[in-house]
């Protein structure tokens, strides 16, 4: 087969940042083997991805679709950022209403794959009949997809009640702590509609010509090999696509230069980084006890906080009264946005509270920071929390099972343990050597080789078009 022949591939992700990037990472690389690439998405989500580098613009071309209005999500929102949790099903609603003018595009522009996200299980129906090839590519790792199960799992009458969510499944067949907590899987049922994401995964699995994840056999052996069995079709690990820093210029970085001069003046891992990422919304309580658990850790820290979605508007995160003049001498609060990726990459950090998103995680795990770990508001970042845990590259906040409650001693306890106590340092070695994984571009590299030689080749001759 002739590979010098380039193919046409539509990207439709989900309306999420932690979803568009990734998107946009492998269209890159795509687009650096001379396939044309059509990246499907809402105008403001398209407006949040960072500029594309001169000599990949003309292979890439963003196509904006307006995102259709439903009852119950208001005006001018596109993305999960901008949602309380309890509305994303309203997002999820106006998401599926893309259908129409995605068929439309799809129908008058010779696409040969459309890699999709795992929600819009309705595309098998639309792609099958033009003869387009799909591809899931799944932003969760192999270990929380494995969790999920094979598609008649996702699909029929297994766990129906949060109670079998909480119990490791019968088809993982290697030793495995990974399940939800109660409270966990109840949050992440107030972020489904009519058609679950259970369901929405298992038709798009079996309607899919292959399964991608953000995943590599170095880290997670056992669950890919498992997902191939589960699938019964091929799982292609796209890698960890671990982020490059960004350049000098990046305009985003204003805050950099004085959070920078504010951390060289700190010693060596001494400092932690907290971020819950841009969809976790605490409590006023849970706020309190995670400020003051940061509060009698008595070390040096950085936390981002960020405004959060109410009804119609976005209000700031609820910070105790007086926290900020009484930690002024050894703690940072960047609010709004935070260059990240710089945070973590500084020699001072040596821990990060995360919220378990996979991206954060790999962001963290690329630098070898270890993990003080606090799971968030959908499903996959409780599993992630039980798998760093297990590998004992971070320590779990003990939290009450049933309603995700905590107490401020336990955060600190926890901060400590991770970041200066003996018993953290096998935790702290763990996650240092972390980086010959994350941090490796060669790695990443073969991946995303691998999974493009894999379209190409998958795909007939007849479907290639000459561009």
């Amino acid at each position: 087969m002739d590979r010098t022949k380039k193919l046409h591939i539509a990207m439709f992700p989900w309306l999420a940042y932690g979803h568009t990037m990734p998107f946009l990472e492998v269209s890159k690389f795509l687009a650096q083997k001379g396939h044309r690439i059509s990246y499907i998405s809402t105008p403001k989500n398209i407006s949040r991805l960072p500029k594309l580098p001169p000599l990949l613009s003309s292979n890439i071309t963003f196509v904006e679709f307006s995102l259709p209005q439903v009852d119950g999500l208001p005006p001018g929102v596109e993305s999960t950022a901008e949602v309380p949790i309890e509305n994303v099903p309203y997002l999820k609603n106006a998401y599926d209403k893309l259908q129409g003018p995605l068929t439309e595009f799809l129908k008058n522009s010779n696409v040969n794959w459309l890699i999709h996200d795992f929600e819009p299980y309705w595309l098998p129906g639309v792609a099958a009949p033009l003869g387009i090839n799909l591809v899931l590519f799944c932003l969760f790792n192999a270990t929380a997809l494995a969790f999920m199960g094979p598609p008649s799992a996702l699909l029929g009458e297994f766990r129906k009640r949060p109670e079998e969510f909480t119990v490791v499944p019968e088809w993982i067949d290697y030793p495995c702590n990974v399940a939800l907590k109660h409270h966990e899987i109840v949050n992440h049922i107030k972020c489904m509609d009519d058609v679950s994401d259970f369901q929405r995964m298992g038709q798009l699995i079996q309607g899919s010509q292959f399964v991608t994840t953000r995943a590599c056999f170095e880290f997670e052996p056992d669950e890919i090999k498992l997902l191939i069995k589960l699938y019964q079709k091929p799982v292609v690990p796209v890698g960890l696509l671990p982020p490059s820093l960004p350049s000098n210029e990046d305009k985003r970085d204003d805050k950099w230069e004085a959070t920078k001069s504010w951390l060289d003046s700190k010693g060596e891992k001494s400092v932690f980084y907290i971020a819950l990422g841009s969809e976790v919304s605490l409590s006023e309580e849970s706020m309190r006890q995670l400020a003051f658990g940061i509060e009698k850790s008595n070390l040096p820290f950085i936390w981002a906080v960020r405004k959060r979605p109410m009804g119609e508007g976005l209000i700031d995160n609820i910070i105790p009264p007086g926290f900020e003049e009484r930690v002024s001498n050894r703690g940072l609060v960047l609010r709004d946005w935070a260059p990240q990726l710089r945070i973590l990459a500084h020699s001072s950090v040596g821990g990060f509270l995360t919220h378990c998103g996979w991206s954060s995680i790999i962001e963290a795990l690329k630098f070898g920071r270890a993990l003080i770990v606090f799971s968030g508001a959908s499903a996959d970042q409780g599993l992630n929390a039980r798998l760093l845990h297990g590998r004992k590259v971070g320590i779990e906040i003990e939290r009450n099972e049933m309603d995700g409650s905590f107490t401020s001693d336990l955060v600190a306890k926890t901060i400590r343990q991770v970041l200066v106590e003996p018993e953290g340092e096998a935790i702290r070695a763990n996650a240092w050597a972390m980086k010959e994984i994350f941090d490796n571009e060669e790695l990443s590299n073969n991946y995303l080789d691998g999974f493009t030689r894999f379209i190409e080749e998958f795909a007939p001759s007849a479907c290639y078009n000459q561009i």
